[in-house]
């Protein structure tokens, strides 16, 4: 089994490396790219994960470090969001996220 890392963006996006690190990870180590967004102002670190867009992260950026990588897989979508998206119907949630990931990622 391989060793390798997913990466968060959530809890990387910030790092002025990052580039550097994605690339020296490289397609071998590179096993999962889970994406979401830093709203500002941050309601809870834990809970507060933004969905595509409505945040400061650069997401289509990272994504193509990470394919310059040689990252080949999926963008999973992570939002925590207990007092936005969790509170919406299932499908609007799920609608926003198909549309933004395609037009934000």
């Amino acid at each position: 089994g391989a060793l390798g890392v997913a990466l968060d963006v959530y809890h990387v996006w910030w790092d002025p490396k990052l580039q550097a690190q994605i690339a020296r990870a490289g397609k071998e180590r590179l096993l999962a790219f889970h994406v979401c967004d830093w709203r500002l102002p941050t309601r809870d670190l834990l809970s507060d994960r933004g969905m595509m867009g409505d945040g400061v992260i650069e997401l289509k950026k990272i994504r193509q470090w990470v394919e310059a990588a040689g990252f080949e897989g999926y963008a999973e979508v992570e939002i925590f969001s207990a007092l936005d998206w969790w509170q919406r119907p299932g499908q609007e949630t799920l609608d926003t996220c198909i549309a933004r990931h395609r037009s934000v990622v």
